[in-house]
């Protein structure tokens, strides 16, 4: 997990402007503004191939944790350090232990939403969008309990606020990025944000990071959860 480059394990290079970019994987080209340093890169789709496994994992669920649920979609096979599967796991754990907590939602509808949602916030955009897609995931979860569109009024209220305190958490602590760390404060987040307004309370536990050493820009005891204090 600690190696950068699916591919070839090379330290990944971020451009200044999208360059058309061949997948390593499955050759398809699309723009992007990532490779490693020896010219490969991995498309989203095939970084996060086996993601749709998490429909069946948080079925079978029944733990009223978040993160608990976030850690074992995190020990998957399918998920990296890094990368766009964790714009589909947050949402997707705050969805299962929100159930679980006794929040009325038909589950599996939810999760298939989630998982389509998740998977359109493309790898980087913390980075070039000012926006992680860890915490946008948490103001997906929040749109998806609430039936929010963009016509709705309070559900369309509730869902940015979501995201903008999950992104509010992420930047305080500031980079460089880490996938965990930020999924991690956009779930601890919700929960307070669901107890609030939804009236259900999901597990809080304290949490210790165990990926530090998987993480080549891990920042140590600046990281809310590092053991290193």
């Amino acid at each position: 997990m600690k190696d950068e480059c699916l591919i070839c394990s090379a330290p990944l290079v971020y451009l200044e402007k999208d360059e058309l970019m061949e997948c390593a994987v499955c050759h398809q080209k699309e723009n992007s503004k990532t490779r490693c340093e020896n010219g490969h890169y991995v498309c989203n789709e095939c970084h996060t191939k086996g993601v749709d496994s998490i429909i069946g994992i948080c079925l079978r669920e029944t733990s009223r944790n978040p993160i608990d649920i976030m850690n074992q979609l995190m020990s998957q096979p399918f998920c990296h350090m890094h990368g766009p599967e964790h714009h589909v796991m947050v949402g997707a754990a705050l969805l299962t232990a929100y159930q679980n907590a006794g929040g009325d939602i038909d589950l599996s509808a939810a999760l298939i939403e989630m998982l389509n949602r998740g998977k359109s916030v493309p790898g980087g955009a913390c980075g070039f969008w000012g926006a992680c897609g860890a915490g946008i995931s948490s103001g997906m979860f929040i749109s998806i309990i609430s039936k929010s569109t963009p016509l709705a009024n309070e559900p369309f209220a509730l869902s940015h606020r979501m995201t903008s305190i999950a992104l509010g958490k992420i930047g305080e602590i500031g980079g460089p990025r880490c996938c965990k760390r930020d999924s991690y404060l956009s779930i601890l987040a919700a929960i307070d944000v669901v107890r609030e307004h939804f009236g259900v309370h999901m597990d809080k536990p304290e949490i210790l990071c165990h990926y530090a050493k998987e993480n080549n820009q891990c920042i140590g005891r600046r990281c809310p959860f590092s053991s290193a204090k």
